[in-house]
């Protein structure tokens, strides 16, 4: 079963990945001649993807070669429609490129996180000398007393289900936990 080819450009790139997305462009078929093509750059990198012609719309295919060799981060993209000498820009937007976990060298973990699991290490005894020496918000761990410590790990525990929730909002799925509405007012 194929999946279905999404009408909208990704927010969202997994480098390795092959994406693709059409674009229905009524000013600007494709089976009269225009041609379109994205333009993604940022302070580091630019690729652009060109639209094959799919009826009247614009198939836009990034391969997975491609994809795999873009650095993690955040893309401007700009599409524009030619034919025939005319050039017109008709959408941009911004897309963000996750790290690929196949050529995954760094920890990708958020700052809360690591921070989290440095504050639990040291409270259960644990914690390697390296650890010890974790600075959070320009303090050293063992420079914590330990209420400290748990008002520090509660703290960071709410910011990575925080985290937690929009990363799967941002995948479709209903955030765990309770949702607080309040009307009136």
């Amino acid at each position: 079963m194929t999946a279905a080819i999404p009408t909208t450009e990704p927010a969202t790139i997994a480098a390795g990945d092959t994406i693709k997305w059409t674009r229905a462009l009524p000013d600007y078929p494709a089976n009269d001649g225009w041609s379109l093509v994205y333009t993604f750059i940022n302070a580091s990198a630019k690729f652009s993807a060109t639209a094959t012609a799919s009826g009247s719309d614009h198939l836009v295919t990034i391969s997975a070669a491609t994809s795999s060799a873009l650095a993690a981060g955040a893309y401007d993209w700009r599409a524009q429609a030619s034919k025939s000498g005319e050039v017109y820009t008709v959408a941009s937007g911004r897309a963000t490129v996750l790290p690929s976990f196949a050529a995954a060298t760094l920890d990708n973990r958020t700052q809360a996180r690591r921070a989290l699991e440095a504050v639990e290490s040291m409270l259960e005894g644990r914690a390697s000398s390296a650890t010890h020496k974790y600075e959070i918000a320009g303090r050293m761990l063992q420079n914590y007393p330990i209420p400290e410590l748990l008002m520090l790990r509660d703290r960071l525990r709410q910011d990575v289900a925080r985290e937690d929730a929009a990363a799967a909002i941002a995948a479709g799925r209903a955030p765990r936990g309770r949702i607080q509405v309040r009307f009136g007012p």
